[in-house]
Parts: structure tokens; sequence; C-alpha cells
């Protein structure tokens, strides 16, 4: 057995000490630090933050010696245990990685602890040692008190850990225990309907997947990092770390859904969903994972996509939103995609195989270079589930449950998605494949959303919209964030970075001020600042889309609400 002990060595330093033990090493014992944490899809060099590394066997010093960026060999003599120590720099208040202040603690495993190489089969215990007077320990690892145990590394490193005060409350799902733990909650948070609406998420989705069965998991835990500002969440096999800005957890006295805590629950229901579609129904790739490079897959269009498509939907489904704000909801990604001049240059796939340096690094050309898995692959979700649904055969549902039943719940390629998608449609889907998520062709969602009875219509396009770019106002100054390809901005020779100066002999400081001089009506002189260099352009004129708009239908017959309820509400 490996054994890791973790100790809180200084709040104000934000350092972790790990101690690891290693009973009969190997001569030249290998030891090494992940470089990325499955689910985020960048190197993010974990061991950058490790120092005081040593090493002893018994009262003697072992040398260390490092090979590469985040591996170390241990030059062992005899069979004692190997003892390694050092300190973990834990500064980064996210969900990936650690943190550390005299009010919390957080770590994910891979952040933390060093993978003995050719061990890492054996079990694994923890134990959290020093911890401030007050602080509880949270995580979903088997055990007890401060000591818990894996089966192997993939297990150990596969279960976040929260430390500090926090508020704790409890439910059961389908029989099954879940924790939700709040760490940063602002007074008068109400828990009881945080835990009844999460209750209600995890009953519907446990019976999308199995029915009247129970789940593959024992147990599982919601950590909930509360802050001023900040959204995202990190799936794991029996629990989920989530961070979301403190005005959007409900509070007592305020019964309604605000916009805010709508979108926390489409996270809580995001990640829940990943407990199957991810972390066990998985892409082939990621059988068995390897921590020191990246993990490449075209599937992440069906495994964060495809689990976009059901956070919302599931939301409907058990009755925490109503029909019209879902269909907002599904506006707001077609939007996206749609102001997305990378739909037409890279297709879903080939952005799931890019992720590890397009989508976790974004830059000012990203918007015409590539599209979101997520957002564009929910919509291929949307569009299959349509057609599907369409033609009377079946539905994205059971696609879903037709693949967990096919690999038992483990890995799958795109020629299994393929041969269910054939099953359930009774043809095959090779050509909606072949357009939809390794091309680039236009969704046909508004014929498919008009056959369920959903109105698809268009609003005035905004200026930015005309203007081909996204722009921030800040002290009395429009800057360019992004020069969309083909648009206005681009061809008045506009770039990312770009102060606006003037129109039409005009200073403009707000967007408001290029309206109101007629910007994109017809063609003006514009000024612009680059690099403290006035640039003296042609602004022209421009026309463009406006935002999408997607509403039930108060004309549609009977015929067409049984379609659109049976999609919304989970029948037929």
């Amino acid at each position: 057995m490996i054994r890791y002990r973790l100790d809180v060595a200084d709040p104000h330093a934000h350092q972790f000490s790990v101690t690891v033990t290693i009973a009969a090493p190997a001569a030249d014992q290998v030891l090494s630090l992940p470089a990325w944490i499955p689910g985020s899809y960048l190197v993010r060099e974990f061991a950058r933050h490790v120092s005081h590394l040593q090493a002893r066997q018994g009262e003697r010093i072992v040398v260390l010696v490092q090979r590469d960026k985040a591996s170390w060999v241990a030059h062992c003599q005899g069979r004692g245990a190997l003892v390694v120590s050092y300190r973990v720099h834990a500064f980064d208040n996210s969900v990936r990685t650690a943190y550390l202040d005299a009010e919390r603690g957080f770590f994910n495993g891979t952040s933390v602890f060093l993978r003995v190489h050719g061990r890492e089969r054996e079990p694994q215990r923890l134990a959290i040692g020093r911890l401030p007077r007050g602080w509880q320990i949270a995580t979903a690892l088997p055990g007890e008190g401060a000591q818990f145990e894996a089966r192997d590394y993939d297990e150990l490193v596969d279960h976040p850990v929260e430390l500090g005060r926090f508020w704790r409350g409890a439910f059961k799902a389908r029989g099954v225990a879940h924790e939700f733990i709040v760490a940063g909650a602002l007074p008068g948070l109400d828990g009881e309907r945080l835990l009844a609406d999460s209750q209600r998420i995890c009953e519907a989705q446990i019976a999308f997947w199995h029915g009247r069965k129970k789940p593959p998991f024992a147990r599982y835990v919601f950590l909930l990092n509360a802050v001023e500002d900040s959204y995202g969440g990190l799936e794991h096999r029996a629990c989920t770390a989530l961070i979301a800005r403190r005005r959007d957890l409900p509070r007592q006295g305020s019964p309604g859904m605000s916009d805010g805590y709508a979108t926390l629950l489409g996270l809580i229901s995001h990640e829940y969903f990943h407990t199957w579609n991810v972390k066990r129904l998985k892409p082939r790739e990621f059988e068995h994972v390897d921590y020191a490079r990246e993990n490449y897959t075209e599937l992440l269009w069906f495994f964060e996509g495809f689990t976009s498509y059901y956070d919302d939907l599931l939301l409907r489904r058990c009755g925490l939103i109503d029909e019209a704000r879902y269909l907002r909801l599904v506006a707001k990604s077609l939007n996206n995609v749609l102001g997305t001049p990378g739909r037409a240059v890279q297709s879903v796939a080939q952005a799931s195989f890019d992720a590890w340096v397009k989508y976790y690094r974004p830059d000012e050309n990203t918007v015409n270079a590539t599209v979101s898995y997520y957002t564009k692959g929910s919509l291929v979700a949307l569009a299959l589930d349509l057609t599907l649904r369409a033609e009377g055969r079946g539905s994205l549902d059971d696609v879903m449950r037709g693949l967990w039943a096919r690999s038992g719940g483990g890995p799958i390629d795109e020629a299994d998605i393929a041969a269910v998608l054939a099953d359930v449609a009774g043809r095959s889907c090779a050509s909606e494949l072949a357009a939809w998520v390794h091309g680039t062709d236009e969704l046909p969602l508004g014929p498919l959303l008009e056959r369920f009875g959903v109105a698809w219509s268009e609003e005035p396009a905004t200026l930015a919209q005309r203007l081909g770019a996204r722009i921030g106002e800040a002290a009395g100054a429009l800057e360019l964030k992004a020069v969309m390809r083909g648009g206005a901005a681009e061809q008045a020779g506009l770039a990312a970075g770009d102060e606006l100066l003037a129109l039409d002999g005009w200073r403009v400081r707000r967007l408001d001020d290029l309206a109101a001089l007629g910007a994109l009506e017809r063609a003006l002189p514009l000024l612009a600042v680059r690099d403290q260099r006035v640039l003296s352009l042609t602004l022209p004129a421009a026309r463009a889309s406006g935002a999408v708009t997607l509403v039930a239908d108060a004309r549609s017959d009977a015929a067409t609400r049984a379609r659109r309820n049976g999609w919304l509400l989970g029948a037929g």
C-alpha cells in the first residue's frame, strides 16, 4: 500500500505539506506529478508548484534526480521504506488545482500527490494531518475521520477534498446518499431549497439512465465554492467540484427562479450527468489515462456537447424551469454558435481533438478559427434528437441508454455511437454525422424545431453584430476585443486591441455614440488608435443577422403540441 499524508503547513503562505511513504521501493524508483487533470484538457504543469522535495530511507538521505519537468528518480538501497516529502503552493481558487488560505483549503489529487511508478494499481491510503482549529473535511473518498483509502492511484486523484468551515446538507436520491457542501456562502443561504432542487435533478437523471434501478455509486458529494465572480465545474466519478457566484445561490425569502440560480442548477445538472457520460461511458482513448501528456480524442462533441444538451433539458423535465425559459436557453446556444465564424472553419470533431491547444487557450482570433464542442455539440444532439423523434423511431434518450447497455457503462468510440444511432433510427445516420460532426454544414434546426411547434424568428441586429466585432467599454474608451471574419470592422482594417477614437469627425466613447452618428448606415471616416498611432480608415455600411428567438407557437395543433411535450417532458 502507498501511503500519503497531507498537512496544512502554512495557510498564509498557501503551503500544503505532503509525505508519501513507499514500502519496498524499486532500486531506481520513479515518481511524477500529473501534468493535467482529467476533464480539463490543458497541460497545466502542476509540478511547477512543488518545492522542498527530499527523500529518505530510514536515516539515510536518498538522492532524487530530476529527469524531466515533472518526474524524479530516487536511487534507493535495499527494500526499506522510501519516504518522500515536499511542499505544494496552493493558490488557484478554481475547481482544477489546489487552494489554501486561512479560511479554506481545497485540492485535487493530481495537483498534490506524486504518482509512484509501477505501483499505481495498488491501494493508496490518505491521511489528512494538521488542520486549523474548527476545520472539517469533505470528500467522496471512502474512509472515516481523517483516514481515507482508494483502490488505486486513479481513484485517489479522482476525489477532490474540501477543507474548512462550510455549510453541509444531505439528501437521498433513489435511496442513495448525497451530500452537498457549500463554502463561502453569504448569510441567508436557502440550503433546504438547494437540497430539494438538487434532489429533483439527481432523481431525474438516475431515472433517465436506470429507470427504477440504483446508480453505479454508493454515495455522491457536491463541493461548491461560492465566490464573488466565477463559474465552472469539474466532474469526478462520485462527486463534482463546483464554483459559482454567491449571489446566484438561493436565498431565504426569495422563492423565484432568478437567471443566476437557473444557471447554477444547469451547472449542477451538467456535472452530475457526467457521472455517466464521460466518467463511465467514456472515449476509448481515455480507458487508460496518461497523466504526463495530452490524451487526444475527437469525441468531446459527444461527451461534453451531449451533456450540455441534457443539462438544461433535464431541468425542464423535472419541472425546475418552464418551457419558455428552456427555449430561451436553446436560443442562447444557437446565437453563440451563429455568432462564431469559426463554425465554417472547423468541425466539432476537429475542435474536440484541438481542445488542448485551442479551447483552453482562447485569443482574439479564436472566434474565427474554431467552434465550441460544448455549444455546437449540444446543437448536434438537439438536431439528432428532433430528427429521430420526427421520424417516429425513437429518441436520443434511447441512444444514450443503448450506448450504456452496449458498453456496459464503459469505453466507446464513434463506431459505437453510429451503430446505436442506426439501431434506434432504423437506418444509417452516417450522412448526418458526416455533415454535422465532421463537416461544417449549418444544422437544419429551423425546420426541425418548426415540426415541434417552436417558432424561430430574428431580432434586429445590434450595432456590434453589424460591426462584426466584440467591443469593450471602459474609462470612456471603446476597445475592440475581437474582430469577426468578413465583418465591417475587418473590411475597414480594424484589429483586436484597436481603440475607436472618432467617427465622421466626432469623438466616440460609447457604443451609443456610434449609433447616434449613423455608423454602418453609410460609409463614414473613422479614426482609430493602434500602438499610439492614429489610423485614418473608412467604416463601410453593413447589414447583419440579429439574434434568434425561440418560442412555443401558440397556433400549433394538438399533434404538434404532443410531439413538443414528448421531447421536452421525456415521453415517447
